[in-house]
């Protein structure tokens, strides 16, 4: 390129570049296909981090209902109560589990701490099974929340490169040149950030309530089986039958 042609072409790029459509939206139409595929990858997972997010805290509300009937139920007169759980929730399928158990009765040369531990076991398990079902999806927030800034950070580098060699085919620095491109590729570290914050916030809140609820759970099913244990099935079969059978 000759000095006229160098002169003549450099107000153009300038006009152009003040120009720029600084808009979220014009920031992804000016990306190249490479920053393109990052800022649409990165948007799909926060969107599906927060379809996991949604739909987990509600499966571990209804969660907590259940684990508080259990809780009730293990308390003293708990089973007595009349809003002892029923249906097929959680707090039902481990009661049922224990006075399965516990109907069977201690078997010839079983200790009471054995008959207990037997009951235990069997609540647990089935409390186990049930907290189980909130663990699809965490991995995936995890990821995300691990993975997400780092490939916004290859879309900003590569948005970077891009924008170099743009600013060495126009010989100019000036900002007006070089801010578009600088802010299309730091739009990709953008997004990775807001896919990665609420993924990993997420994550620890929803740990945190899972291991809570399994921590009650665990321990009240140690107070029924506790208390079971030293109860013949026939003094109190018939009401634990029918809280479990409901």
């Amino acid at each position: 390129m000759n000095p006229t042609d160098a002169a003549t072409a450099l107000p153009e790029i300038a006009n152009a570049a003040s120009h720029a459509d600084m808009s979220m939206l014009g920031l992804f139409l000016m990306a190249d296909w490479v920053v393109k595929s990052v800022m649409i990858a990165l948007v799909l997972a926060s969107v599906i981090c927060w379809a996991i997010i949604v739909e987990k805290s509600l499966l571990l509300g209804r969660l907590g209902r259940e684990v508080r009937k259990l809780v009730g139920a293990a308390a003293p007169g708990g089973q007595a109560a009349p809003q002892a759980p029923q249906g097929e929730g959680l707090a039902a399928r481990v009661l049922r589990a224990g006075t399965r158990e516990w109907r069977d009765g201690r078997e010839e040369g079983e200790s009471r701490f054995e008959y207990r531990h037997r009951m235990e076991h069997a609540m647990r398990h089935a409390l186990s099974g049930e907290l189980r079902k909130v663990e699809p999806g965490l991995p995936f927030l995890a990821t995300t929340g691990a993975v997400a800034p780092f490939i916004g950070l290859f879309g900003t580098v590569w948005g970077i490169m891009n924008s170099f060699a743009n600013i060495a085919q126009s010989n100019d620095t000036s900002l007006a040149v070089v801010a578009p491109g600088i802010a299309e590729a730091l739009f990709a570290t953008a997004i990775g950030l807001v896919a990665a914050i609420p993924a990993v916030m997420a994550y620890n809140r929803l740990l945190v309530r899972l291991g809570r609820l399994r921590q009650d759970g665990q321990a009240a099913a140690a107070d029924l089986a506790s208390g079971l244990s030293r109860r013949p099935p026939s003094r109190v079969a018939a009401h634990v039958s029918h809280a479990a059978a409901e």
